[in-house]
């Protein structure tokens, strides 16, 4: 429990260090977002009618430190304050409509990438030299150079475009209401396989040799000889006793890829015109968006964190040494 108790106190102190980044970095990229507002406007606008129009997107000329003691105490309100691109649609609103399609697409694809490649390392490194082991981690580490959104683009083109086997974009069909029907249900899967797909065969490389590396230096810890010498089967050594343990460099790396799941895959999400968070990242920045972004920049270090929190929990039931 004191393990867990300084854990969630150095989260807790991480976590007001990145709200307060979270607020001033914005405000140091170069251009003022009611200039890009205003702009379309040629000078045609009074400077009251501007100094009103920046009042009603929330836009302010106060010193920095007012402006952020402001935005602690919105934030503490839970109000992430209004979108500059979107007005007048609350941040939290914008957040919410696309969070469940960017956690669908990211947790799904993280799920199935890190079982698939976990699985494969396990089995690679247990039959050392074998087929599975000389052919898997070759040829997912060449895939594995490629970006997702090249894969994507691939994808999108030779089996959307040409082929026509899945759907060009968006998360459903344009006919149909999001509604808890199976008809639903399946026509989101659908438009998610290309787009997961992309995203899984890119990541399984990675899973597989950290997996694999870490395998091989287990198996050849004397419990497992002490294991083998005592007759245990060989799929309970592997899994209870080797894989157990090899498995925790890769729980790390797994809280740290779900926590980054919120920022979405944001060109993959581009190339497939996907709703996520990834795309209205990309359109706050453009808009120099500061509410958007700060909710969204917001959005990932909280996962990130949490994340990261559980992984820790999670080692303290895996490994007992962490408690102490």
């Amino acid at each position: 429990m004191h393990y867990i108790l300084r854990r969630i106190g150095f989260y807790l102190v991480a976590a007001w260090a990145s709200i307060t980044l979270n607020f001033f970095l914005p405000r140091l990229m170069p251009g003022d977002p009611a200039t890009v507002l205003f702009a379309r406007f040629q000078g045609r606008m009074r400077p009251e009618e501007i100094d009103a129009m920046k009042k009603a997107y929330g836009l302010s000329d106060d010193p920095i430190l007012v402006q952020y003691f402001t935005y602690l105490k919105h934030l503490f309100q839970g109000d992430l304050g209004t979108s500059v691109s979107a007005f007048p649609a609350p941040v939290t609103e914008i957040i919410r409509s696309s969070l469940g399609w960017t956690l669908l697409l990211g947790t799904t694809a993280l799920l199935l990438s890190f079982g698939i490649g976990s699985l494969l390392g396990i089995f690679g490194a247990w039959k050392r030299g074998g087929f599975l082991d000389s052919l898997m981690p070759p040829v997912f580490t060449f895939i594995g150079a490629f970006p997702y959104f090249f894969l994507a683009t691939l994808a999108l083109y030779f089996l959307a475009f040409k082929a026509g086997w899945f759907p060009l974009r968006h998360a459903y069909s344009d006919d149909l209401s999001p509604a808890w029907t199976l008809e639903f249900a399946g026509s989101v899967a659908y438009h998610m396989v290309l787009p997961a797909g992309t995203i899984i065969i890119v990541s399984i490389g990675g899973w597989l040799l950290a997996m694999r590396n870490t395998m091989i230096g287990t198996i050849a810890e004397d419990y497992i000889t002490m294991a083998e010498a005592k007759g245990l089967p060989q799929r309970r050594i592997m899994f209870r006793y080797a894989a157990r343990n090899a498995l925790l460099p890769n729980i790390t790396a797994f809280g740290m890829a779900f926590g980054f799941i919120v920022s979405g895959a944001l060109l993959t999400e581009t190339v497939f015109s996907y709703p996520g968070l990834g795309n209205q990242l990309l359109i706050a920045v453009r808009s120099l968006d500061y509410p958007l972004m700060q909710g969204i920049f917001l959005m990932i270090t909280f996962a990130v964190l949490f994340a990261n929190l559980m992984i820790d929990i999670v080692y303290v039931r895996l490994d007992p040494r962490v408690r102490y």
